[in-house]
């Protein structure tokens, strides 16, 4: 009964994944043939099947970059970015698209400290952290190895200096997967989807307005209440948006 159980999930899965793969290559076509919104319609039906990648979130975003929709191109740059941090072609297009919006965000200034800290953790994600510690253990292991059973001085020495570098590395690598872990967790970010919204002082429409946003812009969600959301800029202004005005990444 397991058997055919196996079975049975086996076949469903290999069919959804062949019209997801069929969805993704019409998808192509018509985007070459300038038929953007098709194409988006045929990628989003992929995306409702649970399936999700980087290229598939990439050409959405370029899609919606044709189609002069810069809210949702940045927002599906930005999830390509969350699986492929080291892209440079996704990162290339996001700023493109952020070029394309109305406001202009200077982030706070940075310590020395926080700028390595963010370049490290966009480095990898936390899986990718945690896997490098995996190997750097069986680096260290091997490593340790050759020393133990080592009678040279010389090779000896470079098996310890080796063995201290793979510590090293185990160590940075579980620090940067937990701090990771946690940012992902942790940080929720959002993208203004509305042409123009009106932060309030106060969560409710009668409050006074702090400032606008306008459609592309990247918020960092801080508390959500009903059907409003407080929200930080890079640049540290903080306010009360409509919630149905952004979309979470």
């Amino acid at each position: 009964m397991k058997k055919m159980i196996f079975i049975v999930v086996f076949f469903i899965s290999l069919t959804g994944n062949t019209q997801n793969n069929a969805l993704f290559e019409q998808g192509k076509e018509q985007y070459r043939a300038e038929k953007y919104q098709e194409a988006i319609n045929n990628w989003m039906k992929i995306i409702a099947n649970g399936e999700h990648s980087s290229a598939l979130y990439f050409n959405v975003a370029n899609a919606y970059y044709k189609l002069n929709q810069v809210g949702p191109s940045i927002y599906y740059y930005e999830k390509a970015l969350q699986l492929s941090p080291n892209d440079s072609e996704i990162k290339n297009n996001l700023v493109f698209a952020q070029n394309a919006t109305v406001d202009a965000i200077e982030p706070l200034p940075q310590t020395l400290f926080a700028k390595w800290d963010a370049k490290l953790s966009k480095l990898l994600t936390f899986n990718g952290w945690a896997w490098t510690s995996v190997f750097a253990v069986i680096l260290f292991m091997l490593l340790f190895l050759g020393y133990y059973f080592s009678y040279q001085s010389q090779k000896k020495r470079m098996f310890f200096l080796g063995s201290l570098l793979s510590i090293f590395v185990i160590l940075t690598g579980l620090i940067m997967a937990f701090r990771t872990f946690h940012k992902a967790e942790n940080k929720k970010e959002a993208i203004v989807f509305s042409e123009v919204s009106e932060v309030k002082n106060e969560p409710r429409l009668s409050s006074e307005t702090a400032f606008k946003l306008h459609e592309g812009t990247k918020v960092s969600i801080q508390v959500v209440e009903d059907n409003w959301c407080k929200i930080l800029l890079a640049d540290g202004k903080d306010g009360w948006i409509i919630l149905e005005d952004i979309k979470e990444l």
